[in-house]
């Protein structure tokens, strides 16, 4: 008998499951479209590149303007998701990335200097809605049940990431890239308009102080929570190295040592399948020490760049990334769901904003540098370098007393 999403995330944690109520289900529905569109803008140009409509260096330039959005958007949202209301931050994120993509569309084959420009306001709207949509999980949900859905959130990433690219695929076959891309701003719609209000929080009256100085103090929240500092340098660590290696050195393992792309196909089917595989066991499990688990589980990520290190069986590597698609999800689930109960809720967003700031602002740097490392010192090194800090630094934050619970209560 095949159990119910409900049942699956833990239905009998609480009498009324998180996934019937149709409150979260319209946040979910919400956090899903935008994970979607996040994912399916790049792949979707990669087939313009394929369709000749877009030159790889025009690829590169578009993407990078993206990126680059994403970043100035993120701090600025977590002070205005902070100051006002957060389901009004998700509404105009939402919709400015909605706009965003028929001009990417609109420029696809004539300007890329209107594609980076629009993929720079889609990325400010991506980065602008992550940290409104932490804070907004925090108001729609009630504490007990908000790792359900933390987890039933991830399980639906995960599974779109794992259908996207032959879904995709198959309308690649109906719609060319112009008819996919006014898709993806179909989707930011949905990410706009699905969610619910939440609950309003206690917010300071007039004369609140400038934008740095709120930012700031979003800044001096975080270092209330040692446990968030030292977790969070932990995943910024993680990702700029374990990530790294995925994102380089697999196509370069894959195709010198194993000749051919099947070893980076399956391996990154294999970390999908390991994530839902993760969204599933942490939604259940509960450890006595949870942030310990979760760091054990981030820890994991340095098996990825130990397996392309040594001369193994292919079928090892493809283990290995499920064994990291497992450990990343037992990190995030009990990671985001400790930030929303321990964090002051209206500093919530700033806090958040900050983490996905370093975390994941920072990957590029990361993507950047491993290349011309491997080409100066040689993959060994290089790979073995990630292996450690990929060890190293989850171990450093469990050393912190208050990483035990990811609590200083």
């Amino acid at each position: 008998m095949t159990a119910s999403p409900s049942s699956v995330l833990g239905e009998g944690a609480s009498p009324r499951p998180v996934l019937r109520e149709v409150r979260f289900l319209r946040l979910w529905a919400g956090t899903t479209a935008s994970g979607l569109a996040t994912w399916a803008l790049p792949f979707v140009l990669g087939l313009a590149v394929l369709e000749r409509s877009l030159s790889p260096t025009g690829l590169g330039v578009v993407l990078a303007a993206r990126t680059v959005g994403f970043l100035a958007a993120v701090p600025v949202s977590g002070v205005i998701a902070d100051r006002r209301s957060r389901r009004a931050v998700v509404l105009w994120s939402g919709l400015t990335a909605a706009v965003a993509a028929p001009l990417i569309a609109l420029g696809l084959g004539r300007s890329v200097a209107l594609m980076a420009v629009a993929a720079a306001v889609s990325g400010a709207g991506q980065g602008a809605c992550r940290p409104a949509f932490q804070a907004l999980t925090a108001e729609v949900v009630e504490e007990g049940r908000r790792r359900q859905a933390n987890a039933a959130i991830t399980l639906a990433v995960r599974v779109t990431t794992l259908v996207g690219p032959a879904v995709a695929a198959l309308l690649a076959v109906l719609v060319d890239a112009r008819g996919l891309l006014i898709g993806i701003g179909a989707l930011w719609l949905v990410a706009a308009l699905a969610p619910p209000a939440g609950v309003p929080i206690r917010r300071p009256g007039t004369g609140r102080p400038g934008f740095w100085a709120e930012f700031t103090e979003g800044v001096r929240e975080a270092r209330r929570h040692p446990w968030f500092l030292a977790g969070l340098a932990a995943l910024t660590a993680v990702i700029a190295t374990g990530y790294s290696a995925t994102g380089v050195a697999l196509p370069l393992v894959s195709r010198d040592r194993y000749g051919s792309e099947a070893v980076l196909a399956g391996a990154a089917t294999a970390y999908i399948v390991g994530a839902l595989v993760g969204a599933l066991l942490v939604a259940r499990w509960r450890p006595r020490a949870q942030g310990w688990a979760a760091l054990a589980g981030l820890a994991c990520y340095g098996v990825a760049p130990l397996a392309l290190l040594l001369p193994v069986h292919p079928t090892v590597v493809i283990a290995a990334y499920v064994l990291t698609g497992i450990g990343i999800e037992l990190f995030n689930v009990p990671w985001f769901t400790a930030t929303q109960r321990e964090v002051a809720p209206d500093k919530l967003a700033r806090v958040s904003s900050l983490d996905f700031l370093l975390s994941y602002g920072l990957a590029p740097l990361g993507l950047a540098l491993i290349a011309p490392a491997m080409d100066a010192f040689g993959y060994g090194p290089v790979l073995g370098a990630c292996a450690v800090v990929c060890f190293a630094a989850p171990a450093a934050a469990a050393l912190v007393p208050s990483s035990r619970h990811f609590s200083v209560r």
